[in-house]
């Protein structure tokens, strides 16, 4: 696997694939971040996010056939490859970690968990 670190708005961006399935292309990807984390992404951000991503192996994409309620364009399906699903469980397991080491009390300032 090339380049494992995340960042929080790729691992956004894979999490948000994966819950998409194969319905997960740009214009429903920018909908569902909206939607999910109320987060205004655009469409520049998301091409260039989902295409690094497909470049350290964690997505894969394929170009559907064209449809009329498209006006004849196609688009760009976009999964998780079997990197992109180790990376996604590696930095789960690393959060989940860190939030068990967390102490209780140092977040009570700020509400409950």
């Amino acid at each position: 696997m090339k380049g494992t670190n995340l960042g929080e708005f790729e691992e956004l961006l894979l999490l948000i694939v994966l819950i998409l399935e194969d319905q997960a292309y740009v214009l429903k990807i920018q909908e569902e971040i909206s939607n999910q984390v109320q987060r205004d992404t655009s469409m520049g951000a998301l091409h260039a996010s989902l295409t690094r991503l497909e470049e350290k192996g964690f997505l894969t994409s394929e170009m559907t056939g064209a449809t009329a309620e498209r006006g004849g364009r196609r688009k760009r399906i976009y999964q998780l490859s079997s990197d992109g699903k180790i990376v996604l469980n590696q930095v789960r397991t690393q959060r989940e970690s860190l939030w068990q080491q967390a102490p209780k009390f140092s977040l009570d300032a700020y509400g409950t968990i």
